[in-house]
């Protein structure tokens, strides 16, 4: 199946000031562009259809969905914000929303779960990672944007939502109807599951990530005298998130070298991201679990200590986005996600649209049943030696 992402919590590289492209600054660039047609094009059917469509259309209105289109038909994650939209991705960014919490993306043109977050409405209601999304509300979503369909999914806590879902493995769509709730997404958590062996799952890469990801580590070893001898990290159905965190949990592990980098066509987007000379674990064993669900952000974490030789990698083929997106404010609270880069792991790997092969194939990676998954993972653990003297070699 050919996954292509297309989510609102993509990766955010960036809050970058200083573009203007107010509702009211249009006829402004247009005036120093005379002599573009298509601007001159653009500004005569805006003027025409103010004037002359069959009902009044404010605008402000036409300005706003001239500029959607715009961004929404560059690729999959760019996006036009209005000061609603991007309220909602900065509550995003800080794990808090009124929604059912499911991460959605385009398979194959239509809307799919990528990943129910953790103990969300979504999750309690057995949706799985490429369940597609059909109607909502009895309504179907046939020609739908993205936009409008997380707007649909969106609302007060407490409201409710129906929604028919086609799933795979199954020959007729089923119902369901999920009560929308205060999605505050803890990002950390970890167990012991086994004395001398922890486990950590992170469910989506915040702003604070990196310094709980710190903490939880550091709660774990503290429960056992001689440290930890291993530890398991669960990043399946990750869907990614902020890429400053994912750097942060991936320089945990590692002593030297590049963790990941960054290529597009703006000087400021070449950037490099290098371990600061530490490992917490000092090379004690690592095995992340993937799987179609781990995407972007999840994806640095496991492509930089792949490469490095510091983690094994356990579950089935990552999702493949390997894009930036950097978040630029505009004037009256607007803003625009922008595609502004790719990344690559430590040794030059693009993983866009192919994603990230583990080191071991497991199929039943979906988090509905964890023992014997949990189980391989403990035994390539114990059958791992720890990493001696780590110095990246990329």
């Amino acid at each position: 199946m050919n996954l292509r992402p297309i989510t609102l919590v993509g990766i955010v590289v960036s809050m970058v000031s200083g573009i203007t492209l107010g509702i009211t600054g249009y006829r402004v660039w247009f005036d120093h562009r005379g002599e573009s047609v298509e601007a001159l094009t653009f500004d005569e059917v805006l003027n025409r259809v103010h004037s002359s469509y069959v009902d009044e259309v404010d605008k402000n209105d036409l300005v706003s969905n001239a500029l959607h289109g715009m961004l929404d038909n560059l690729d999959g994650h760019s996006n036009y914000l209005d000061p609603s939209e991007f309220d909602d991705l900065q509550e995003e960014t800080q794990g808090r929303f009124g929604g059912v919490g499911i991460e959605l993306g385009l398979v194959e043109d239509y809307f799919t779960v990528i990943a129910p977050l953790d103990n969300t409405p979504a999750s309690r209601a057995g949706l799985q990672p490429g369940d597609r999304i059909i109607e909502l509300d009895s309504e179907s979503l046939r020609g739908r944007k993205l936009i409008e369909v997380v707007e649909l999914l969106r609302g007060e806590p407490g409201t409710s939502v129906d929604m028919r879902v086609r799933r795979s493995n199954e020959s007729e769509p089923f119902d369901l109807k999920l009560t929308r709730a205060q999605i505050k997404i803890a990002s950390v958590r970890g167990r012991m599951i086994e004395p001398g062996y922890g486990y950590i799952r992170i469910s989506q890469f915040q702003s604070n990530t990196g310094e709980e990801f710190s903490g939880v580590l550091k709660d774990l070893e503290a429960e056992t005298d001689a440290g930890l001898d291993g530890l398991v990290l669960d990043l399946r159905n990750n869907p990614g998130g902020v890429l400053q965190a994912s750097v942060a949990v991936a320089d945990v592990f590692l002593k030297d070298g590049l963790i990941v980098y960054t290529e597009g066509r703006l000087p400021s987007s070449h950037l490099k991201y290098r371990a600061s000379g530490r490992d917490a674990l000092d090379g004690k064993p690592i095995v992340i679990l993937i799987n179609a669900g781990s995407a972007s952000a999840a994806e640095i974490v496991a492509g930089a200590l792949q490469d490095h030789a510091r983690a094994q990698l356990l579950g089935s083929r990552s999702y493949g986005k390997g894009s930036v997106q950097s978040v630029m404010p505009l004037t009256g609270d607007r803003a625009i996600k922008l595609t502004t880069a790719y990344y690559y792991t430590p040794n030059g790997r693009s993983i866009h649209k192919i994603g990230i092969e583990p080191d071991v194939a497991f199929e039943s990676s979906d988090g509905r049943d964890d023992s014997a998954l949990l189980d391989k993972a403990l035994s390539m653990l114990k059958d791992a030696a720890p990493v001696e003297g780590l110095h990246a070699r990329l």
